[in-house]
């Protein structure tokens, strides 16, 4: 494999939940943190971009994890680009663990975006050129198709948008949808499965001072959910997504 970009990691503290591994938000963290430090390697760091009113804005994603590291386990994540379009690009990562075994994966569809005139513009041929890309593809999974709404739900929360929800690019980080999700999934499942993958999309943008309305609804497979998340008020739907669950061996 060639045109990869690696960064290693220990988990802290404060990225481990209550069962003593690393929570789906860090999992998710760490590896905004790496293609974030890809961007900055090619001298197109995000806060580079966000002077000329540019940002890479998440459309969809996928995330599947078999374990959860410790704490204090080193992990190490490889991130490359599969493929791009004129507007969009496609991420691919792979999470090693200390003995190089893989213990999860992701991918992402982004959209290189004027966060001014709030529409898509064309990827830098400067960018392209200084990262390439790498067509392997390590997860098979398709994040173009559409995942729908669901309009009733039997688990329903409710959150504000506050400041330390919106990131950079002044809307909310998609990662603060993944909380969002897991707050409204039924409690006997948190407790007793871990988030084995997640395939969302990102729909519309919710703003500083919005109340959400996070919905999730038993799937048709065993231990599998659908889940929405709306702008309560006028129904803007912002993601959509589906996760699975396994059972925590203890």
């Amino acid at each position: 494999m060639e045109n990869y970009f690696e960064k290693q990691f220990e988990l802290r503290y404060s990225e481990i939940d209550k069962t003593g591994v690393a929570s789906p938000t860090a999992i998710l963290t760490l590896l905004e943190e790496t293609s974030a430090d890809h961007c900055h390697s090619i001298n197109y760091s995000l806060f580079d971009l966000e002077k000329m009113n540019i940002g890479w804005v998440l459309l969809a994603g996928y995330l599947q994890m078999d374990r959860y590291p410790d704490y204090k386990e080193k992990i190490r994540i490889r991130t490359w680009l599969r493929n791009y379009s004129t507007v969009k690009g496609f991420r691919e990562n792979i999470i090693y663990d200390e003995q190089n075994n893989i213990i999860g994966g992701a991918k992402s569809k982004w959209v290189f975006f004027d966060i001014v005139r709030r529409r898509p513009v064309k990827i830098f041929e400067d960018i392209i050129q200084k990262w390439s890309f790498c067509k392997e593809e390590y997860i098979n999974q398709d994040i173009t198709k559409k995942i729908e709404a669901i309009d009733a739900a039997n688990h329903i929360r409710k959150f504000d948008v506050n400041l330390f929800d919106t990131d950079s690019n002044k809307h909310v980080n998609n990662i603060r949808y993944l909380q969002w999700v897991y707050e409204s999934v039924p409690k006997e499942i948190v407790d007793h499965y871990y988030l084995h993958s997640i395939d969302g999309r990102f729909i519309g943008e919710a703003q500083y001072g919005d109340t959400i309305v996070s919905l999730t609804s038993e799937g048709v497979d065993p231990n599998t959910f659908d889940h929405t998340i709306k702008v309560q008020g006028n129904n803007t739907v912002c993601a959509t997504a589906r996760t699975t669950w396994r059972k925590i061996i203890r």
